[in-house]
């Protein structure tokens, strides 16, 4: 009877989802969201470079996406215990995408060096957009964040508690729940030559409309 009267008021039954809004600052959310905006077009004018940077680990253990199955049918996946593998990436809007693999935990000293070497081969004035992790504000990251600055990288940090803002993020989930076909693999030696392959593929046979 509950659920009945429910659904005449238009309830719904499904899940919960999880959400970092009650955490954020909305005066700091809107500013910053605004600024953001104002990225894109800098940089289809051509006056910057843009990308959008972040960590993302790879395993055999936490990943069960969905997937078309047979009725009565499941397709297994075979779980394991491994350090997985880890991928700091920046991206563009133009499928530009320059990754670093690494095995155990990231520091701020391991995303200083990956962005260093990022800095050696920009053409302009170029925007890194990441988020406020710790690594990421430590302030052995914010001393570098001045000699960035002074030679035309400037990393431009999302409001807190709002990764979606990040693109990134959608390279992520499209890797994890559609490109790489855990039902086939069986270790992670396995994972991480498809993941190497799909990452060195992006922007060719892998691609993402971000116009859309």
């Amino acid at each position: 009877m509950l659920r009945r009267f429910l659904k005449k008021l238009g309830y719904a039954w499904k899940r919960f989802r999880k959400s970092l809004k009650k955490k954020q600052d909305p005066e700091e959310y809107q500013k910053k969201a605004q600024e953001l905006l104002r990225l894109p077009e800098l940089y289809r004018s051509g006056y910057i470079d843009l990308f959008f940077a972040d960590e993302s680990g790879f395993n055999l253990e936490g990943y069960v996406p969905y997937g078309w199955q047979p009725k009565g049918e499941y397709i297994e996946i075979t779980p394991a215990k491994t350090r997985g593998a880890q991928v700091f990436g920046l991206m563009g809007l133009g499928n530009e995408f320059e990754a670093y693999t690494y095995k155990g935990s990231m520091g701020s000293e391991g995303v200083i060096a990956f962005l260093d070497d990022f800095h050696s081969r920009i053409k302009k004035q170029t925007v890194v957009v990441m988020d406020n992790a710790p690594i990421h504000c430590s302030n052995l990251f914010k001393a570098k964040e001045g000699l960035w600055k002074e030679e035309d990288l400037y990393i431009f940090h999302l409001p807190k508690y709002s990764p979606h803002l990040n693109p990134i993020e959608i390279l992520w989930r499209k890797i994890k729940y559609e490109w790489l076909p855990f039902e086939e693999i069986e270790s992670q030696q396995d994972l991480e030559e498809r993941l190497e392959e799909i990452l060195i593929a992006f922007g060719k046979k892998y691609t993402i409309d971000f116009k859309k």
